[in-house]
């Protein structure tokens, strides 16, 4: 089995691009599995394979530890370490080719404590990746976009896995921004002119320095633009999640 754990920030249409890309790889006639890793979710657009809800009770730990919504949703996370077996056997039982992880909402509670990347190793054996999903929102603002960068920087440096990126509801976004934001990510020159037009503070200087080191690093990368709703994108994607896993196409 191939994992994709999706992570991004909160509202990025994370649990969307789950059931668009599955009906996407199913169409192919490659089977897929969906993995819901959010113990405090309350509605799913699909119908997840396996759910570590079965397992956790997100509203039994804030009763009976006095938990507030996030202690509760770290309690939560922490303690699927404890069911990783269970899953991954009910995993085992649908023999899917792929499998698409659907991370909670909040990215940071996941991605940036121990638990998110042991879960990730633990369940794939190690054969996974990230796909890292930015709302189309930040693509407003250069500066906005760089944020974005780091963040998506930060992720790939937690995992040490192989990282697709990409930008979501690019279907929302007026030509103009999207054609921009296109220009930002083939074309580093392109995004430090602008990022530097608009910094117009003292911090200058530090800015510019880590955009460089962004940059040097390779962060920009390939961003794939996404829409779940018109389905653009979805092929560029799969196609990458099959380099990934199969170098090019799979078996």
């Amino acid at each position: 089995m191939k994992f994709a754990f999706l992570m991004g920030t909160a509202g990025s249409g994370k649990s969307t691009l789950v059931l668009s890309l599955r009906d996407r790889i199913s169409s192919s006639e490659v089977s897929v599995a969906t993995l819901n890793l959010d113990p405090g979710v309350r509605w799913l657009p699909y119908s997840p394979d396996v759910d570590v809800r079965d397992y956790i009770d997100y509203d039994r730990l804030v009763d009976d530890y006095k938990l507030g919504p996030n202690g509760a949703l770290i309690a939560s996370v922490d303690a699927s370490v404890n069911h990783i077996r269970e899953m991954r056997d009910e995993l085992d039982k649908i023999g899917a080719d792929y499998v698409l992880v659907d991370t909670p909402g909040q990215m940071e509670i996941f991605a940036y404590r121990s638990a998110g990347r042991g879960i990730a190793s633990a369940l794939s054996d190690g054969n996974y990746c990230t796909v890292f999903l930015a709302d189309s929102i930040f693509l407003n603002r250069p500066s906005d976009f760089v944020s974005i960068l780091l963040l998506s920087y930060s992720v790939q440096a937690r995992f040490h896995a192989p990282q697709i990126n990409c930008i979501s509801k690019c279907d929302l976004l007026p030509r103009e921004i999207y054609e921009r934001g296109r220009l930002w990510t083939e074309d580093p020159e392109f995004l430090k002119d602008d990022f530097m037009s608009e910094q117009m503070d003292l911090h200058i200087e530090i800015s510019e320095r880590v955009l460089d080191a962004l940059l040097e690093m390779g962060v920009l990368g390939e961003f794939i633009f996404t829409s779940s709703n018109t389905g653009e994108g979805l092929d560029d994607l799969y196609a990458q999640m099959q380099r990934i896993h199969s170098g090019g196409e799979d078996q």
